[in-house]
């Protein structure tokens, strides 16, 4: 009865030990899976080519694999979560982007879009009509003004011609009837030298 007392005392001192040296392992060692095996592995014996691994360590292990794995699986679900949400996010942004594009775009045909007389004109086909009737108009002024010019000079060249004609056909006038005066005397004179040969000739 002694000899089993001191046996069954043995063993638990042994696996007291054995779970100390194993927490104090664990504390020690990498805590990552990778290192948890690598551990597991060193602190295994080796009998005829095979591992003898320590059921208690290889619980452990499987058992902080699995709960990696949850872990994991938690991790990548909540990821989808929240990726699906960014993308709902993404696509009313996008939405919103696109309406605001839209509106933009259809304001800037607004403020580019003149219209005149009923029709509808761009600014830049608004200002090459204007600007081309501008130059017409102005060139036709030039025009005008160049004919007007050119009519005042000639009527003010045919007004001196006028005027010169007229002081000539004036002063013609003035000497053909000085002329005809001095004619009109001359045969006046003539006459009564006539008239006085006449009266001579009689007696």
């Amino acid at each position: 009865m002694k000899k089993f007392i001191l046996k069954t005392m043995a063993l638990l001192c042994f696996a007291l030990l054995a779970n100390s040296s194993m927490a104090q392992d664990t504390a020690k060692a990498d805590p990552s899976l990778k290192g948890q095996y690598q551990l597991m592995l060193s602190k295994s014996r080796t009998l005829d080519g095979y591992k003898l691994v320590n059921p208690t360590r290889l619980a452990d292990f499987w058992k902080n694999v699995r709960d990696t794995i949850n872990t994991e699986r938690k991790d990548l679900t909540s990821a989808r979560i929240k990726i699906s949400e960014q993308q709902k996010s993404i696509n009313e942004l996008q939405a919103q982007i696109q309406g605001k594009d839209t509106a933009l775009s259809s304001s800037n045909a607004k403020l580019n879009e003149i219209t005149f007389l009923g029709i509808s004109f761009s600014k830049s086909t608004y200002n090459t009509i204007v600007w081309t009737l501008i130059i017409i108009l102005g060139l036709a002024l030039a025009i005008l003004i160049f004919r007007s010019i050119k009519l005042a000079h000639e009527a003010k060249y045919r007004s001196d011609l006028y005027n010169e004609i007229a002081t000539e056909y004036q002063n013609y006038k003035v000497k053909a009837n000085d002329k005809e005066k001095k004619l009109a005397r001359e045969l006046q004179d003539e006459r009564n030298k006539f008239e006085e040969f006449r009266s001579t000739g009689r007696k």
